[in-house]
């Protein structure tokens, strides 16, 4: 059964970092492309940075590049979303995402709070 699990959010003052982690389950997620997004609320859910399966390539929104890092562990099967300089408006709940054998997957997400 494929599962996604995101943690490590938190509440955090405007200029920290936090580290999310999103563990995969039934799958291998080397062979996938992995995706976080956001959701803020009122808003639409967004797509904040992904990494490639083939060349560990890496995919950032204009709005966090220079501040986020996505990478991945293939030994833990995790991939982790690195946050710093955190904004107010980086509030969102966050979600990891895969496209398994043409099926998309989500994890439950994980609530980031920037606020002073």
């Amino acid at each position: 059964q494929v599962q996604l699990v995101e943690s490590g959010g938190g509440l955090v003052q405007p200029g920290g970092s936090l580290r999310l982690s999103c563990v995969a389950s039934g799958f291998s997620l080397d062979y996938y492309v992995i995706g976080w997004f956001r959701q803020a609320p009122g808003k639409e859910r967004e797509g904040v940075s992904c990494i490639s399966s083939s060349d560990n390539s890496t995919y950032y929104a204009d709005s966090v590049k220079g501040r986020f890092t996505i990478s991945r562990d293939n030994a833990k099967n995790t991939v982790y979303l690195q946050m710093n300089s955190l904004k107010p408006e980086d509030t969102a709940v966050y979600y990891c995402n895969a496209n398994v054998d043409g099926h998309y997957y989500w994890g439950q997400g994980t609530q980031v709070t920037v606020s002073s």
